[in-house]
């Protein structure tokens, strides 16, 4: 099922306990909630029976359900509501005939005002015989009028087909999928470490046109017999704690990720060192970990933080399709404080995924679509070769190829930051020796911006002529060194 828009909860159907310095998304077990099975089933039923019926009846039917069950609070239900009608379709009047029926409605139903129940010596029109009156000059009756009137308001849309989810357990498995991408929506940071399946992670947070930044690990360090890092000025390791409320995952128990606190406590930014930021995440990475993926969260977005909050909730249930990795993400709380989230791989949250796409976005595959695979003596490649300088890493969008040996990269930026901006500069510099240039969208530049000429920059489509412009002077510029190679 692909993500739409309107696919993450809002802040009335989000549950996510805060306790002791971390956060629990609301998780539904099959230890500790089988008997959802029955109600999923249930509600399942409501929907795959309901077309024809309003939101407002679909809800009501699947309040009833849950109605005396004690472990189910309003938000858990109204959860519930919004998956199930994000897997069906509904009319939602697009032609404004709702609209044009009120009119005449209300054009036919003014001259007979006040309406009374019963006529008596003051007033003489009645609700019915208005009604009667209405229908007769409409050609319609009035039971079909009046279940047309607000055709075009949320709560009276009416289901016209339901796909459903493949049985109830898949219901139950979306749902704690929902809570999670709900919890994320107030990341301010992510830290991935991935060690198996690193480039596919990579490939869907660019796919999502997320903020994101590469490091290597360095090989880990044997433990020092002098006792730090174990309790003794290091930062310690900590044991997985339990949840504060019975354990939440109908697909198992699973197991909880590795807890280990963020280096400098409220330091846990840009700004701590990056050998204190790599050593943190050595404690709580997978085996084999090589290399740790930083992405900015919706809260740290200064502009259009929506948009990008709902990438970042379609960018999770791609990286739940992956193996060999862990996460901590750092969330802002309800009252501006700090709450830590960890997840891996091994804690039994599924997801179905197809196949990442070829290009990260509209951007890119409609550039490359108008560039070709070769054009006046460069050849487009897509991303693939790992770039390692010391411990940072960089995986460009696109890799161009003259015909005399000359390679240009080029890095697409949308969304942004002043950080990640000037992380991308500092990734220019440190990489300087590849040649690798940014196009930039216009919404990333600051007011007054002074651009250079090595930087493309586009509106809402990147155009072949710029570029190409781009690496012919790149081509010009670094040829002395194409023929010293």
């Amino acid at each position: 099922m692909v993500l739409g828009p309107d696919s993450v909860l809002t802040s009335e159907q989000s549950i996510i306990v805060y306790d002791g310095g971390r956060a629990w998304p609301d998780r539904l077990t099959q230890r500790a909630h089988a008997h959802y099975l029955d109600y999923a089933r249930r509600m399942l039923a409501v929907y795959q029976h309901g077309v024809g019926q309003t939101r407002r009846e679909l809800h009501r039917s699947v309040e009833g359900i849950l109605a005396n069950e004690p472990d189910c609070d309003t938000r858990r239900i109204q959860a519930f509501c919004k998956l199930l009608d994000e897997a069906g379709e509904f009319d939602t009047d697009r032609r404004g005939n709702a609209a044009k029926l009120r009119l005449a409605v209300f054009d036919l139903a003014a001259p007979l005002h006040p309406l009374v129940e019963s006529r008596d010596q003051l007033f003489e029109n009645t609700e019915s015989e208005a009604k009667a009156h209405i229908a007769q000059r409409l050609g319609r009756p009035w039971p079909e009028i009046e279940g047309e009137l607000y055709a075009d308001v949320m709560d009276f849309h009416r289901l016209t087909a339901f796909e459903g989810y493949s049985n109830a357990a898949a219901l139950l498995r979306r749902y704690n999928v929902a809570q999670l991408q709900a919890a994320l929506y107030r990341a301010e940071r992510l830290v991935i470490a991935a060690s198996e399946d690193f480039k596919t992670i990579l490939r869907y947070a660019k796919l999502a046109q997320l903020l994101h930044d590469i490091r290597r690990l360095p090989p880990l360090q044997p433990p020092s017999l002098s006792g730090r890092g174990n309790g003794e000025g290091g930062a310690p390791v900590l044991a997985a704690k339990s949840h504060p409320h019975p354990t939440l995952a109908l697909e198992g128990r699973g197991v909880k990720a590795p807890f280990a606190p963020l280096p400098g406590g409220e330091r846990e930014g840009t700004n701590v060192p990056l050998a204190d930021r790599s050593a943190h995440c050595q404690q709580w990475a997978p085996d084999g970990c090589g290399y740790v993926i930083e992405l900015s969260g919706p809260a740290s977005v200064l502009r259009e933080t929506r948009r990008y909050g709902i990438n970042f909730a379609r960018f999770l249930p791609a990286l739940l399709a992956c193996d060999g990795w862990a996460m901590q993400a750092t969330l802002r709380t309800p009252w501006g404080g700090k709450a830590l989230l960890a997840l891996s791989s091994r804690d039994g949250l599924q997801s179905t995924m197809p196949p990442p796409e070829e290009f990260d976005s509209s951007v890119e595959e409609g550039f490359a679509a108008k560039f070709g695979a070769e054009r006046d003596g460069w050849r487009l490649g897509r991303e693939g070769e790992v770039l390692v300088e010391g411990q940072s890493v960089f995986v460009p969008d696109f890799a161009f190829r003259h015909g005399d040996g000359t390679e240009v990269l080029l890095e697409i930026v949308g969304f942004w930051t002043p950080e990640y901006l000037e992380k991308k500069r500092a990734t220019l510099r440190r990489f300087r020796g590849r040649r690798v240039y940014l196009a930039v969208a216009e919404r990333c530049l600051p007011e007054g911006a002074t651009v250079s000429e090595d930087v493309v920059v586009y509106k809402t489509a990147l155009k072949v002529e710029p570029v190409l412009a781009l690496l012919e002077r790149a081509r010009r510029r670094e040829a002395p060194m194409t023929n010293d190679q």
